[in-house]
This record gives C-alpha cells, structure tokens and sequence, in this order.
C-alpha cells in the first residue's frame, strides 16, 4: 500500500502565493496532505485556505511566542501524521513537480531525500559563494560528528520519513535552531548516523510573488548550528557585514 504524504509548508503573509501552491499541489497530488504552518500572517491567508474548502488542506496559526521557519517545519513535521512529510516554500521557487520523484524515492526505502538545486551559478556570485561556503563548513561539522553531509545543506526542499525524524525532533527539541531556517543541518545534525538517503536535482526559480524572508539573522543561525567554529564565524561574518554597511553609508552620506 503506497505510503501516505503530508507537504509541510512555513508562511508568512502569503496571500499572493497561497492558493496558487495549494491549488498547485493537490492537481499534482491528490492524495497528498497539504499543511500551511502559519506564523501568525496578517493578511488573508488564513480566508483563502478556509475559501478553499479542501478536507486535505489546512492552515495552523502558531503561537506568537513560537515564530520561527524552521520551529514551523519541526511543528510540521510532528504533527502531520502521515508516513512521510516534505518541506517546500510557498513561493514557487522550489518546484512542485519535483515533489514525485522525491515521493518515488521515499517509496523505494529512503530515509532522507534531499532537493539538490542544479545551477547555484543562477542565485549570483555572492549568493553563490554564501552558499559554497556554508556547505563546507556545515560539511566538516557534520563529518567530525560522524554524520551524514548532504550536496546542499541550504536545501529547504527535503522529504522524509516521519518514525525516523519525528523521534528526533521531540528527543533533541530544546538543542533545534527555532529561528534559522536551515531544517536539514538539524535534521543531519541530531538524526542517525546511517540514514539511507537519496537526492533530486531541481532548478531554483525566482520568487512568484511577494518579498523573502530572508535576512542577515536568518543567515547568521546558520552558523550557530555548527558548533564553536561555526559561531567563530558567525561573530566573523557580522564583523565584516557591519563594516561593509557602515562603508555603504558613509559613501551615500559623501554624496549627500
């Protein structure tokens, strides 16, 4: 019997890409579960999912108190219930269609499957070298941890098997990164050591509609994930940052 599916999805005023992805995704997937994992959204999203009147998908409202991405995708994952959960972005810029092949692979036996982007090129080079470099370090940590490492560690799109991830949640919860956004380094970090995983290449698209979430903080608990070196680099980082941005505003303030 096919194994059952749950498509964990964080927002955050998402009401221009909502119901396109709902939409979306139950035509790809009709047996799929789709679950919004809302943080706290002060637009319509919450009145376009309920308009929407599909038993198969809902929309949690978090806790004020618990906002987070990645505290979204854990909540997620714990409470969907079904044998595999993936993770995807509301923003199309992670290809629904890459969702069956990542399906086919959890059917196979996989713990773990990974969406790997194909051209990284694509992001920029800064955006590029941010994410070359995160890879290695987060790579080495997991490697003296004796851990799996995965070809893209920033990936947000990831399936998995819930009776081996939902287990490690709950025993490591108070050691996760809340307020990252990075859910498979944790995943990799506290999960077993001999995890069976596979990848799928996918291309990374531009943002449909609306802003990114992205921000300096997001990418600063990235570090913090790994260890002292990686909190060694972070302090690196901001550093650096700090003084790029007082450069940029003193030279706008020459202008003046």
């Amino acid at each position: 019997m096919p194994g059952t599916c749950t498509v964990v999805i964080p927002t955050y005023n998402e009401e221009m890409n909502i119901v396109n992805m709902a939409r979306c995704l139950r035509e790809l997937y009709p047996n799929f579960n789709i679950m919004f994992m809302d943080d706290n959204s002060t637009d319509r999203s919450k009145e376009l999912i309920e308009e929407l009147n599909d038993p198969g998908t809902r929309l949690v409202t978090r806790k004020p108190e618990e906002r987070g991405l990645a505290a979204s995708v854990f909540q997620g994952i714990v409470e969907c219930g079904t044998d595999y959960f993936m993770t995807i972005d509301c923003d199309f810029q992670h290809p629904p269609g890459a969702l069956g092949s990542m399906y086919e692979k959890m059917e196979e036996g996989c713990d773990l499957c990974v969406g790997v982007r194909e051209d990284r090129f694509a992001l920029g080079f800064k955006r590029w070298a941010g994410s070359w470099a995160g890879n290695v370090l987060c790579d080495l940590y997991l490697l003296s941890k004796g851990k799996r490492v995965s070809e893209d560690i920033m990936s947000g799109l990831i399936a998995g098997r819930t009776d081996v991830f939902v287990p490690v949640i709950n025993s490591s919860f108070s050691e996760l990164e809340m307020q990252g956004w990075k859910v498979l380094l944790d995943l990799l970090k506290f999960g077993p050591s001999d995890l069976k995983m596979a990848k799928v290449k996918y291309k990374f698209g531009k943002r449909a509609e609306g802003e990114s979430h992205i921000s300096h903080n997001v990418i600063l608990s990235t570090f913090n994930q790994c260890g002292r070196v990686g909190k060694f680099c972070g302090k690196f980082y901001s550093k650096i940052r700090d003084q790029t941005t007082r450069k940029t505003v003193d030279a706008s303030e020459n202008q003046i």
